[in-house]
């Protein structure tokens, strides 16, 4: 079986100057549709039509032939059956193949795919390229525009709409004439969108620029009662910053999938780390995020030996593995000395909600107080705050307690919603609303004290853990009143009372302080930095 393939790429063109020559990511246009000829499994050989020195010399440089196309066949009226005919009409083969310049973002896999399908389908003579593109459209005849659905349905409703692509014609060559390609039996080949664009302008240019720059990302993360679940929702939320939709991988002796909660992102869930490595070792990624705290050598120096990776970026990593990654993002901790490693609060993540709030207003008087430990709360602060704030001298203060699903003895909790003055919430889909109600706040010192101190909310904090104890920015210096780790109840107690008589001067005062750090802009500079590797 002979196949050919042409590629037209003339000198003029109107809406691109040097438009088929112009650098695309780090290589020529023309180039993307040479190298998928050359690597096809399928084609025999590749002609390259055109008038322009520059182009002719990009493909004798790798090796394929150049046919000098006449003068005679470089206007715009020139159909490109002419031009093809003229390329191929002395040379005998059964198959012809035109690829477009203009469509860098076809991968060979499924040119590849599409060859395949016309050869195990000999009745059909013509193949074309085309994408599933339903919409509600409309015709108009003389003067009278009429609707071309039957019903007005929800996009992903409607009938298949297939248009064709300048991604590839596959025709046999009996039927490539002066006049025509098109064969008696024709078909078409959906290709995925992505593969799809044909550069005819400068959007579709930058389209393409972003298309091939982007890179394949895959997460892995864990999160539990120990672990805490602040990493799935540092994960979720940095998912949603990229123009790809990257893999999420968590092991299922770690992390329950529930967790996660309603996301369409890719979850898969991985029995260890030895089929992690498996799965690595076959995919193609470009980067890989953990989000799984300290990492050891060992584990590091695998991930580096699966080919595939080809940058790791590590969350909140202390441990020795950290200096194997190429970005290290440490927001909850001050100092690095090592030029990989970020650290502090401009690194900080938080959830896109909080965008849309601005900090509480400060009132004359204190009358709701907002409790949260994070969603697993080991040191199980909550009961002991909501056990406390059950005394009579509280009754007079509205009390929101917000509880995560990694928490432990959920239903006893929720039991104190008895109380008239305590509302106790079960992981709760708008946590900057219900802070927004709130005057005070008791938390641990996580990412909650982060995202009270962006809502400007005079906040008590107290660690969970040893870990903890090193998160920085949550601390007097900052606006925090910070008890350390594990404070008596004597003491918590003493400290609300203190926190219910603060003036309203020195609580605008406290809420000045913390709203002097750009909290809300962390993502985009973690993901400048990802994206820069």
């Amino acid at each position: 079986m002979n196949i050919i393939a042409v590629i037209p790429a003339r000198a003029g063109s109107r809406g691109i100057p040097n438009k088929n020559i112009r650098i695309l990511g780090d290589k020529p246009l023309i180039n993307y549709s040479l190298q998928n000829a050359k690597k096809s499994k399928f084609i025999n050989e590749i002609i390259v039509t055109t008038d322009s020195e520059e182009v002719a010399i990009i493909a004798k440089q790798m090796n394929i032939k150049v046919h000098w196309r006449k003068e005679e066949l470089c206007g715009d009226e020139i159909t490109l059956d002419t031009v093809i005919y003229d390329a191929v009409k002395n040379i005998e083969c059964d198959y012809v193949i035109t690829l477009q310049p203009t469509s860098p973002t076809l991968k060979v896999e499924t040119l590849d795919k599409a060859i395949e399908f016309i050869l195990n389908n000999n009745n059909i003579d013509t193949l074309i390229s085309a994408i599933n593109d339903p919409h509600l459209a409309w015709r108009e005849n003389n003067g009278m525009k009429y609707p071309v659905y039957e019903s007005r349905l929800n996009r992903q409703f409607l009938p298949k709409y297939l248009i064709e692509t300048g991604a590839f014609f596959i025709t046999k060559k009996i039927y490539v004439t002066n006049e025509s390609r098109l064969g008696k039996l024709m078909d078409v080949f959906e290709i995925p969108y992505e593969e799809s664009i044909d550069i005819d302008n400068f959007i579709d240019l930058e389209i393409c620029e972003n298309i091939i720059n982007s890179k394949s990302i895959a997460f892995y993360v864990n999160g539990n009662v120990s672990r805490g679940m602040g990493h799935i929702y540092r994960c979720l939320e940095l998912a949603d910053g990229f123009y790809v939709k990257p893999d999420i991988y968590y092991d299922i002796n770690q992390t329950d999938k529930s967790l996660f909660g309603e996301t369409t992102h890719n979850i898969i869930g991985i029995n260890g780390l030895n089929e992690l490595l498996t799965i690595l070792s076959l995919k193609k990624y470009d980067i890989i995020i953990n989000d799984i705290l300290d990492t050891s050598i060992d584990y590091m120096i695998a991930l580096k030996n699966c080919n595939s990776v080809k940058k790791i970026v590590n969350f909140e990593d202390n441990g020795e593995g950290a200096l194997k990654a190429d970005l290290v993002i440490n927001s909850l901790y001050q100092h690095s000395d090592v030029p990989s490693i970020k650290t502090g609060q401009s690194y900080y993540i938080c959830n896109k909600l909080f965008k849309f709030y601005n900090p509480i207003k400060i009132k004359d008087d204190i009358k709701c107080i907002f409790v949260s430990f994070g969603g697993a709360d080991p040191q199980n602060y909550t009961d002991r705050v909501l056990q406390l704030i059950c005394q009579d001298k509280y009754s007079k203060y509205n009390f929101i307690v917000v509880i995560g699903k990694a928490k432990q003895n959920k239903q006893t909790l929720l039991d104190y919603n008895f109380y008239k003055n305590i509302e106790v919430l079960l992981d709760v889909k708008n946590m900057p609303e219900n802070m927004s109600k709130c005057d005070i706040a008791i938390t641990s010192r996580g990412r909650t004290g982060y995202e009270l101190a962006i809502m400007g909310i005079p906040t008590i904090a107290m660690a969970q853990n040893i870990r903890e104890e090193h998160h920085e920015f949550i601390s007097t210096e900052n606006g925090f009143t910070y008890l350390g780790q594990n404070p008596s109840d004597i003491l918590i107690e003493e400290t609300l009372d203190n926190y219910l008589t603060l003036d309203i001067n020195t609580r605008q005062k406290i809420q000045d302080k913390l709203t002097s750090f750009d909290l809300k802009n962390g993502k985009r500079r973690v993901i400048n930095l990802i994206n820069d590797l």
